[in-house]
């Protein structure tokens, strides 16, 4: 995940994934994905120590994706 466009792509795909029962999302209503959207970022730090790289101090469209996708299984 390079550019802007590429994040904007990624989350028209995520939209296309949350309407199919297939997608296997855990958090399929939209309070309980922001509600994990808001507890993963909280907790990042693990997830970003286990990549081995520093907590940015901006995220990047890379940390913003990995954000978005974590919301929809996080509890």
């Amino acid at each position: 995940m390079r550019t802007r466009s590429d994040l904007v792509a990624y989350i028209r795909e995520l939209s296309q994934e949350a309407k199919t029962a297939s997608g296997g999302w855990e958090n399929q209503s939209i309070d309980r994905y922001l509600e994990a959207l808001g507890a993963w970022t909280n907790d990042m730090d693990g997830y970003v120590a286990n990549r081995g790289v520093p907590l940015p101090d901006r995220p990047d469209w890379q940390l913003i994706a990995d954000m978005l996708r974590a919301a929809c299984f996080y509890e």
